[in-house]
């Protein structure tokens, strides 16, 4: 079947699921709010699935993480708000006109602008709407992941020339946040100086995203990159220590940081 064919039977199951007398009742229970992590949940799946090169895997997420639209969408036209063909013209209409050196007569000298040119038509879209937030920083949403809002906010700041000339002077500045957390550490329990801790340790994350910035390195890849290696040498461990008879919760700390060096010699090797 055609894309515009397979797309209506979605668009059609999607309204039986919602149907009043014979849709499911679970999907009937359901609102934006509800969906909402459900939506986030298949875009990072997607994330995964590209991580992994596994396109027969993206292939599925992506039908997943397209649901989640119809989903929203649905529930729109039910509230008379909204229908999908209105979600494909705003998008379709949006692109065409961030993309004028594509579909009208602007010239572009390379992707830095392009970047220009977008960030100046979304300015003028918030115009048009009558925001008046003329700040760098205007229309970075709050919904995103927070070390994803910071590497935004930083490269909004950078734009108007607020920026550390390279990773040197970030790298001192690391350190500079690595102390201030060691110093309230060494204030007393932990439970007594909570929210000077957050503070702190938030200052080194965000001070952490911009070097990553700075590194041209994606904060969210290389995370997930850092988990994958926790996750395939932690269960090495486990399996080290099933193979000696043990479970890891018999394990004293020393012994399960051998492990730990067993498991790291074993990447190592050729």
């Amino acid at each position: 079947m055609s894309a515009p064919a397979e797309l209506d039977r979605l668009l059609g199951i999607m309204a039986r699921l919602r149907d009043p007398l014979q849709g499911c009742p679970w999907d009937l229970q359901q609102d934006f709010a509800s969906i909402a992590p459900y939506t986030i949940e298949e875009a990072y799946e997607v994330a995964d699935a590209i991580d992994r090169g596994d396109l027969d895997d993206l292939c599925d997420e992506l039908g997943d993480l397209l649901l989640q639209v119809v989903f929203h969408a649905q529930m729109a036209s039910e509230q008379g708000a909204f229908a999908f063909a209105d979600v494909a013209r705003a998008i379709s209409d949006k692109m065409q006109r961030r993309h004028p050196h594509v579909f009208a007569q602007v010239q572009v000298d390379g992707a830095e602008d392009v970047n220009l040119n977008w960030e100046a038509i979304k300015r003028a879209e918030r115009a048009a709407k009558g925001e008046s937030d003329t700040s760098a920083l205007a229309g970075i949403s709050r919904g995103l992941p927070e070390w994803q809002r910071a590497l935004k906010l930083q490269s909004r700041a950078a734009r108007v020339g607020f920026d550390w000339p390279g990773p040197a002077p970030v790298l001192d500045k690391v350190r500079e946040e690595l102390d201030e957390v060691a110093a309230e550490f060494a204030r007393g329990p932990v439970q007594d100086n909570h929210a000077r801790l957050e503070e702190e340790l938030g200052d080194l994350l965000f001070v952490c995203a911009n070097l990553a910035r700075h590194a041209k390195v994606d904060v969210g890849a290389a995370l997930r990159q850092a988990n994958h290696k926790f996750e395939r040498r932690f269960r090495a461990m486990e399996a080290q220590a099933a193979a000696d008879g043990q479970h890891m919760a018999e394990l004293d700390l020393q012994a399960q940081e051998r492990l730990w060096a067993l498991a790291k010699a074993a990447e190592a090797k050729p």
